[in-house]
């Protein structure tokens, strides 16, 4: 089984829709999750929501999702629906998602700031397998002896005061195997997380 993931869109439609053809059609992928940040600072927020909606992909409630003002009333009432955790098991692997951390959409995990001890402790605590944040916009993955932890960097291509690296991932079951590619580059073909 193959999963899509993205993260930290912030209203990049013209991003997302590339990220969604290069998933179905490219990678195809059997199902895409979304670890939050749909909206915030990007010039086509409501076609973002419009898009991810109308797919019913999986998404987390970011932090710029919860702070997000000024949408259509099923926009909004979407936005305000999406849980801060998600979990789902595929084939005997259990899937965490969230923004942030596990409980918490404002707080990242950066590799630099946690142990394998703590995020085998993160793991077994979730009753999970597989840990998939965003909001650093840092691509990660590691792998513990409990699992794994992936994020896949986010999505948008805008310029912006916040550095983006304008990456989404494929994972793969059983393996485990996680891959990372860039928006912006043709051939497509994957780069190191």
């Amino acid at each position: 089984m193959k999963i899509g993931l993205l993260a930290d869109i912030h209203g990049d439609y013209a991003a997302l829709q590339a990220a969604l053809d290069r998933l179905d059609n490219y990678h195809h992928v059997d199902e895409i999750l979304c670890a939050g940040d749909l909206v915030g600072r990007g010039p086509e927020q409501e076609k973002v929501v419009d898009l991810i909606r109308e797919r019913g992909i999986a998404t987390v409630k970011g932090n710029h999702d919860e702070w997000a003002y000024g949408f259509s009333k099923e926009n909004a009432d979407f936005l305000e629906e999406l849980p801060i955790n998600w979990k789902k098991s595929y084939d005997g692997y259990t899937v965490f998602m969230c923004h942030g951390k596990p409980g918490n959409n404002i707080w990242g995990l950066y590799r630099d700031h946690v142990s394998n001890t703590l995020l085998n402790m993160m793991l077994q605590s979730l009753d999970a397998d597989i840990l998939i944040v965003g909001h650093t916009h840092v691509p990660m993955f590691i792998k513990v002896a409990n699992g794994c932890v992936i994020n896949p960097g986010s999505l948008y291509t805008f310029t912006s005061t916040r550095v983006t690296s304008h990456t989404y991932g494929v994972l793969s079951l059983p393996d485990m195997n996680f891959e990372l590619f860039d928006l912006m580059t043709d051939p497509i073909k994957p780069v190191l997380p």
